[in-house]
This record gives structure tokens, C-alpha cells and sequence, in this order.
């Protein structure tokens, strides 16, 4: 798909606008202009490793936020435990 990236020369706007062969000339979102500077975009490129590279990345994110929810109800627990009246609290041994 011709998908391009563009800045615009006046404001400075950065976008992406589909182009085909019949399509008018693109214009900046922002103010309309057509004083446009085509970028260089990055290509996608797919591959084993980058497939692995991601998966792992978002393996670890994954792990990331499992970790964050059990130490978040970790401390729920903690708290409720600490702060509930009804929950004896342990005693100190009496000298003899």
C-alpha cells in the first residue's frame, strides 16, 4: 500500500496520507496547506528473528504486569489483614 509520511513546510505538522496514482495532491491536516516534504519511511520487515524478538518482548511485558497484580494484592491482603478488628493479632509469650 503507498502509504507515505509526510511534514508539512509551514506549520511542521508530521502525518502519513494514502497516495494512489489518481489521488489529488496530499494536504497538511492541520492547516491545509500543500507545501509538503515527503520523509524516508521505515519498512517493515518480518522475520524469525524479529517474530522471536517480539514474542519475547511481549512475553516479559506480560510477566511484567503478572508480577505488578500479585504484589498489588499482595499488599491488599497485607492491609485488609492488618487493618481488619476482627483478625486477632498475635500475643506476646507471658514471662513465667
Amino acid at each position: 500500500m503507498p502509504i507515505y509520511d509526510y511534514q508539512c513546510r509551514a506549520c511542521g505538522h508530521r502525518f502519513e496520507c494514502f497516495v494512489r496514482s489518481n489521488s489529488p495532491a496530499p494536504e497538511c491536516p492541520a492547516c491545509q496547506k500543500q507545501d509538503l516534504e515527503q520523509l524516508i519511511s521505515l519498512c517493515a520487515v518480518s522475520s524469525d528473528t524479529t517474530r522471536e524478538a517480539n514474542l519475547s518482548a511481549a512475553h516479559k511485558k506480560a510477566a511484567s504486569v503478572r508480577k505488578g497484580r500479585q504484589i498489588d494484592e499482595h499488599k491488599q491482603h497485607h492491609d485488609h489483614f492488618q487493618d481488619n478488628p476482627s483478625t486477632p493479632k498475635p500475643r506476646k509469650p507471658s514471662p513465667k
